[in-house]
């Protein structure tokens, strides 16, 4: 007992003898602590209730959770195996071909640098509009639809296609436009990721043998930016788990033909403001949680730097 008052005691000296440096954190933690942490605690405190956002939760164990891995055959039919091939391929690839143009466009000098650079982030910042505007005219179903009409026109086709209503090509669609968008913040942190590496190493990796712009990359490159390129890896999962709104945006539906396009996230929204069971939402918002956790867990022990490493 004694260690204990002890140890909050030099907790508390501790706290006052930095408090200046507290004071400028402070902002930053009571946003952090109201919009982050409260609602995490929060859904997985609903999460072993039964809610209806109407009445008082009643608390209801595990059943949700059971439920969930039991009963609910929309969740394990379609949107777990949607939700990992989807996070399979935009994931992996959004993260590698970030990475790829990040280091192209770092070859090329600082003014066309800039242009490419804006070019390739502007479509994560048009969001839900580009979507609307530019993949549902690409992939409309009449015949004026961009890709409907290039493929009528060169014979590939002899009546237009419902792309976005069509379950066979719906989730690979939202696989090609999450692409597209996937240059974001990561994609930024990369090329500046690259402005951190001293040239010296290159020079130095030289003279140790390196002969080509591959092994420069994978020896020294790569090791020299790992900060950034963990902290892409974040943004990267967190893009990717939450990216259920494409599927709404592209075809204007809450729910899409036979579930093609149905992710976890999408049964979040499904049964939280459709159906009004914030309980049972809440669990699945949990183990959306769990898998995001142990994603970056994944992806931390790759990248971290080690003891040694600058």
């Amino acid at each position: 007992m004694t260690s204990v008052i002890r140890g909050f005691r030099q907790l508390a000296f501790d706290c006052w003898r930095s408090r200046i440096s507290y004071l400028f954190l402070a902002p930053f933690m009571i946003c952090f602590i109201i919009f982050i942490i409260i609602p995490v605690v929060m859904a997985i405190l609903l999460s072993f209730t039964s809610y209806n956002a109407f009445e008082t939760p009643k608390f209801s164990g595990l059943s949700n959770y059971i439920a969930l891995i039991t009963q609910d055959l929309v969740f394990l039919k379609y949107a777990l195996p949607n939700t990992l091939k989807f996070a399979l391929f935009v994931g992996p690839g959004g993260y590698v071909l970030s990475f790829i143009f990040a280091w192209l466009i770092y070859q090329l000098p600082k003014k066309m640098r800039d242009f490419y650079t804006l070019a390739f982030y502007a479509p994560s910042l048009a969001g839900g509009t580009a979507l609307t505007v530019v993949w549902a005219a690409a992939f409309s179903g009449d015949r004026v639809g961009y890709l409907n009409y290039l493929l009528l026109k060169f014979g590939f086709l002899d009546l237009p296609v419902v792309w976005l209503q069509d379950p066979r090509y719906l989730l690979n669609i939202m696989i090609i436009v999450s692409l597209w968008i996937s240059f974001n913040i990561g994609f930024l942190s990369m090329l500046g990721g690259l402005a951190t590496v001293n040239p010296e190493l290159y020079e130095a990796g030289r003279i140790d043998g390196i002969t080509n712009r591959l092994q420069e990359v994978y020896f020294i490159t790569i090791p020299s930016m790992k900060p950034q390129m963990l902290f892409s890896a974040v943004m990267t999962i967190v893009t990717t788990l939450k990216a259920g709104q494409i599927s709404v945006q592209l075809t204007g539906l809450p729910i899409t033909p036979r579930y093609s396009g149905h992710l976890i996230i999408n049964h979040v929204d499904d049964f939280a403001f459709q159906r009004y069971e914030l309980g049972y939402a809440s669990a699945i918002s949990v183990v959306l949680l769990v898998m995001s956790y142990l994603l970056m867990r994944f992806f931390y022990r790759i990248l971290k730097t080690k003891e040694g490493e600058e």
